[in-house]
């Protein structure tokens, strides 16, 4: 569950490792932002964790046999369902959808409805631009929000428009709820959806861990949410 006040002690954050992903660099960007962080597969260790991060790089369809295998599947529900906070990135952002295209039809985590697609055919200044998108890529505040700042409270508090983030990626997710899109992204004449929210669980497509100083921003502004400390 999301934590009320200040916190003695780091925040113990669970980074899931099913063999994709490189995880090590994200367990350095927890670590700068004043994060205990534990790469592990055990369910017991992601059961009990404050927060969980799930990343990864590669295939959609091997990430999620390999946490059927490791019995995975079900704590991810159920964490999401509970209301832990959880930060997925890159694939993981993916991960968390009902379905995707890529190699075939497979069965997601469900936490949120919605489809991985590929890329289709995106173009630039007359030329067809190379899939996957590899390299730095500006992220948006999403058209239309209403209410004031939609980046404040979330991660992406303190953020610009088009700030630049490293993004590695062919496929992008498409949810159903156009009110979870927390930034969105142009690559050719495609915007996509590169970051969500509900409740305390944020997912992105760029890496944060990879995007220089402001992407380290974003890990320190997920520590301040889950610790309640905003001097942090």
């Amino acid at each position: 569950m999301p934590i009320d006040g200040v916190r003695d002690g780091p925040v113990k954050v669970a980074i899931v490792d099913y063999g994709l992903g490189n995880l090590y660099s994200v367990q350095r960007a927890c670590v700068h932002a004043g994060l205990g962080a534990e790469v592990t597969s055990d369910r017991r260790e992601i059961e009990a964790a404050d927060g969980i991060v799930l990343p990864g790089v590669g295939a959609f369809g091997d990430a999620m046999s390999t946490l059927r295998r490791l019995d995975l599947v079900e704590p991810l529900r159920d964490a999401a369902a509970a209301g832990r906070p959880m930060l997925g990135i890159c694939l993981g952002v993916q991960l968390l959808m009902s379905r995707s295209e890529e190699f075939g039809a497979h069965e997601g985590l469900g936490i949120l409805k919605g489809t991985v697609l590929r890329f289709q055919e995106p173009r630039a200044e007359g030329r067809a631009l190379k899939i996957p998108s590899i390299g730095w890529n500006g992220i948006r505040r999403p058209a239309g929000a209403e209410g004031g700042d939609p980046w404040k409270d979330t991660p992406l508090e303190g953020q610009k428009d088009d700030e630049p983030m490293y993004f590695v990626h062919s496929y992008c997710v498409q949810p159903e709820d156009p009110g979870v899109v927390l930034s969105t992204t142009r690559y050719g004449q495609i915007e996509y959806c590169s970051g969500i929210r509900r409740g305390s669980l944020f997912a992105f497509q760029f890496h944060p861990e990879r995007s220089g100083p402001e992407g380290l921003n974003i890990y320190r502004a997920w520590a301040r949410l889950l610790t309640g400390d905003d001097k942090q």
